[in-house]
């Protein structure tokens, strides 16, 4: 739903404060365009984006991520790039309560099964559960260090707490932030909880992109 210039307060709020370049991807949307529409325009972006930062930006070092349904596609674009050897090394930031299954499968996706959105994006996928669509089937050997961030009263808690362990076991270094009494999506909230978690998030990502 929506366009990319959603984000632009948060996105400039970054850019100003952290002094990162953001690019934000207007990925097509479904139905009109589902499944692979989406990564396929996330994934030609960071391809663009490794062969390009250095000499527009000045930088080399980039990070990727999104919140709900784009920070799905951040992984799963992660998972693409890495299949092409494409990246090394790069930081994603956070996801504010990734849907990383619309399998339909998993405890929280079971919840979620019959919403509007997935027959919208998927329904014309027999199989839900390939990575490309839900990466917590995925193999997620040889990501970058990642930082989840969900609130407790997440509907999605339980498949958060499930992606943080698969990435862990697979030899990631992951972080994971639960915040009390806060919903799906809750860091576009005006609240002081919100406030707290992008502090963090500002913190974590200058900690991790400036590390040698």
């Amino acid at each position: 739903m929506d366009s990319a210039a959603r984000d632009d307060v948060r996105n400039r709020d970054i850019a100003d404060t952290l002094r990162f370049a953001v690019v934000s991807v207007d990925y097509r949307l479904a139905p009109e365009h589902p499944w692979p529409a989406a990564p396929d325009d996330c994934e030609a972006a960071a391809l663009w984006l490794v062969e390009h930062a250095d000499a527009r930006f000045g930088s080399s070092r980039l990070t990727i991520g999104g919140r709900s349904a784009g920070a799905t596609l951040a992984v799963a674009t992660l998972l693409r790039l890495r299949d092409r050897a494409a990246v090394d090394g790069s930081a994603p930031p956070p996801s504010s309560s990734a849907p990383t299954s619309l399998s339909g499968q998993t405890p929280a996706g079971r919840h979620i099964v019959d919403e509007y959105f997935i027959r919208a994006y998927a329904s014309h996928v027999f199989d839900r559960t390939r990575p490309d669509i839900s990466p917590i089937y995925g193999d997620l050997h040889g990501l970058p260090p990642a930082l989840l961030v969900v609130g407790s009263d997440d509907v999605l808690l339980v498949d958060n707490l499930a992606m943080a362990g698969r990435l862990s076991a697979a030899g990631n270094e992951v972080e994971l932030r639960i915040y009390p009494e806060s919903p799906h999506g809750f860091t576009g909230h005006p609240t002081a909880t919100a406030r707290t978690a992008l502090s963090g998030i500002a913190s974590w990502l200058v900690e991790h992109v400036t590390q040698p």
